[in-house]
């Protein structure tokens, strides 16, 4: 259930107490829902501070959309497929799957000298390559990077299409209840993703209308304009990089598994959901740009995947099309500190105790992704009952971070 909150110009909406949220994440949704051309802000439970808006708000706008809303990496999401795999296939030690893992699918700033071999991964076929690289030369906001050519975009973009970066990116074996294997991964746009975002982030911030905001990093393109229409341009083309991304390294890690274990593995249809990206949406009659900075949609009953940290396990779910949300559920557990803190808090020794049993990297490279330093998953999808059905709880026994 929910709390609603009236003290605003629009509604808001929180699928977590007020009480517990950081005054930084209150005082960033109070500013979009002040924002006169917001209809409301549904707030998930895994709801923290951002850049702009709060990870984990979904902010529903009329004839607006505010880049900064969206966030950096345009189009992240999560891909999950069921494997006709059993606990009792896999080795004793899964040292040797990340090995090859960890050899086949670039990771952290690692890309493919040549970019991804389609022809081998059988995907050349699936997407109209020619049309889509095509449209990477019709994006607006390349030409604008002063630090680079669009040239040298393009080809690092091809470079990184199956390629997983760093942070809180991964891609995971699990086992659900019935000890049935899954692969997992959670990737989005890459670079190219982030340089279109930072470039029309500050060419809204350069319009007269926003000028009197109350958060520059909130301003908005509005819909009849040249601006509007580029950054949808290239959003539009940043959400399908991210999604192709994913296609091309969940390929990638079905290889590398069959590759591991010396054998050839069934799949089930794979899962996909964006959670940072813009969809255009009608609530009250009304024909609104829906932003969900960490959220997932639940429309039409999709499915859908929230990831806890590395070595908590993650849910497969079912949306519930709560309206109230604006059809949104969380996308993850969320951070509950940052990453500086998180380092300055935990230890090596701590990383090794709260991800035992889970093949992973045990360094200081990856203290700040601890288990510690995020919200207890369980307690974030108790919150959100109304907003989704689980379909599947998943253990994480192999965890590959960039």
């Amino acid at each position: 259930m929910h709390t609603t909150l009236t003290d605003s110009a629009a509604p808001i909406r929180m699928w977590l107490d007020p009480a517990e949220t950081e005054a930084g994440a209150m005082r960033q949704l109070r500013n979009c829902a002040d924002l006169p051309w917001t209809h409301g802000v549904a707030v998930m439970p895994d709801c923290h501070q951002g850049y702009g808006a709060t990870v984990g708000s979904v902010i529903a706008m009329r004839d607006a959309v505010s880049p900064g809303a969206v966030g950096v990496d345009l189009g992240c999401g999560m891909s999950a497929v069921r494997t006709g795999l059993t606990a009792s296939d896999l080795p004793d030690s899964l040292a040797a799957v990340r090995a090859q893992i960890e050899r086949d699918l670039p990771v952290g700033r690692g890309l493919h000298r040549h970019g991804a071999d389609l022809d081998r991964l059988g995907m050349r076929a699936e997407v109209d390559w020619t049309a889509f690289w095509r449209r990477f030369d019709e994006l607006d906001a390349v030409d604008r990077a002063s630090w680079t050519t669009a040239s040298k975009l393009r080809t690092r973009s091809h470079q990184q299409l199956g390629t997983l970066g760093g942070g809180n990116h991964f891609v995971e074996v699990c086992l659900d209840a019935d000890d049935r294997v899954w692969l997992m991964l959670h990737s989005g746009s890459r670079n190219i993703g982030k340089v279109l975002a930072d470039l029309h982030i500050e060419a809204a911030k350069g319009l007269p209308h926003n000028a009197d905001l109350p958060d520059r990093d909130l301003a908005v393109f509005l819909n009849g304009t040249p601006e509007m229409a580029a950054y949808r341009n290239d959003l539009y083309w940043a959400q399908e990089y991210a999604r192709l991304n994913r296609r091309v390294m969940m390929e990638l890690a079905k290889a590398a598994l069959a590759k591991a274990l010396g054998r050839g593995v069934a799949y089930d249809d794979e899962i996909s959901c964006h959670h940072n990206y813009v969809s255009e949406e009608t609530y009250d009659g009304l024909d609104l740009i829906v932003t969900r900075k960490g959220a997932i949609s639940t429309a039409g009953g999709r499915m859908g995947i929230i990831p806890g940290s590395m070595g908590t396990g993650s849910y497969i779910v079912r949306g519930r099309e709560n309206d109230a949300a604006y059809r949104s559920a969380s996308h993850g557990a969320g951070r509950k500190m940052s990453r500086s803190a998180a380092r300055k808090l935990f230890s090596v020794k701590d990383l090794q105790a709260q991800t035992e049993g889970v093949e992973c990297r045990k360094d200081s490279g990856v203290v700040d992704e601890i288990p510690g330093a995020y919200k207890d998953l369980e307690t974030v999808m108790a919150r959100q009952e109304d907003l989704v059905e689980v379909v599947a709880r998943l253990r994480t026994v192999l965890c590959v971070k960039g």
